[in-house]
């Protein structure tokens, strides 16, 4: 059993799909408790830009309740067209593919952006989530970036 949760965590580490830039810091409290925006680009969409925010407990704020080291699972992400779109080889199953993914624990717990494409409807759905190994959450966010081809005409 041992070897399993050694082989999730390590698998876990390694599912960090991109890199954000953080864009803003927002200082919410005495504590030292902020929210941090972050922003990245869709790595197999070329066009589409995705912030996400979430919430970092400061240093007072851990000294006070303990449990060092997690944060809260809580996020929430908007995507929109940035340039030209090009769909890459995106996952087009309906459980879609992670594009993003950020540690709110040491091990265990993340925020991950998942992408999902509806086909039907020509839109890329991004959806924020927590993920963790044992205890799942409820809480999310979507964005969608609609796909529209040109038609030429002006009127």
């Amino acid at each position: 059993m041992r070897r399993v949760v050694t082989a999730l965590a390590a698998l876990t580490l390694l599912a960090a799909p991109v890199a954000a830039e953080q864009v803003g810091k927002i200082d919410i409290d005495w504590l030292g408790n902020d929210i941090i925006v972050e922003a990245f680009e869709d790595p197999k969409v070329a066009g589409v830009t995705c912030h996400v925010a979430y919430f970092e407990r400061g240093l007072i704020d851990r000294l006070q309740k303990g449990n060092w080291f997690e944060d809260p699972s809580n996020s929430s992400v908007a995507c929109r067209q940035t340039g030209p779109i090009t769909l890459g080889d995106i996952d087009r199953s309906q459980n879609g593919e992670a594009v993003f993914a950020e540690r709110r624990s040491i091990i265990w717990k993340s925020i991950r952006i998942t992408r999902v494409f509806d086909e039907e409807n020509r839109t890329l759905v991004y959806v924020s989530h927590a993920r963790d190994v044992q205890n799942g959450s409820a809480k999310m966010s979507v964005s969608t970036v609609p796909l529209f081809t040109p038609t030429g005409d002006d009127g």
